[in-house]
């Protein structure tokens, strides 16, 4: 089965262009080093009836919206290959100024898929 890891960050609103921008490289360099799939999906239907949402699971201010991504490896030994390849790759070694979102409110984790439908 897959491996994939999986991430959910806030991003301020008023940054979505500068993360989208960050986002695309991060992807273009995934996919060369050998990641199946890249989505970065931002923050559509939020204010669900059912569960917990994730506003209140990241406890989202006003002005800010949640990134929810994703990359799909074939397995967490390719996924461990591939993002050594991608930490090494000069275009991840390049920060821009200011990062469009805060790293300490970004979670994020590996996965094992049981259920590919």
């Amino acid at each position: 089965m897959s491996y994939v890891d999986g991430f959910v960050l806030v991003v301020p609103k008023k940054k979505m262009a500068a993360y989208a921008k960050i986002a695309r490289l991060a992807g273009k360099v995934w996919r060369e080093h050998g990641a199946l799939d890249y989505r970065e999906c931002v923050g559509d239907d939020l204010k669900v009836k059912f569960g917990m949402p994730f506003t209140t699971l990241v406890k989202t201010k006003p002005g800010e919206t949640i990134v929810f991504s994703y990359i799909l490896y074939r397995s967490r030994a390719h996924r461990d290959r591939v993002n050594a390849k991608v930490m090494a790759d000069p275009r991840m070694q390049k920060q821009p100024p200011g990062m469009p979102f805060d790293p300490k409110r970004m979670a994020w984790g590996g996965f094992k898929t049981i259920v590919a439908a």
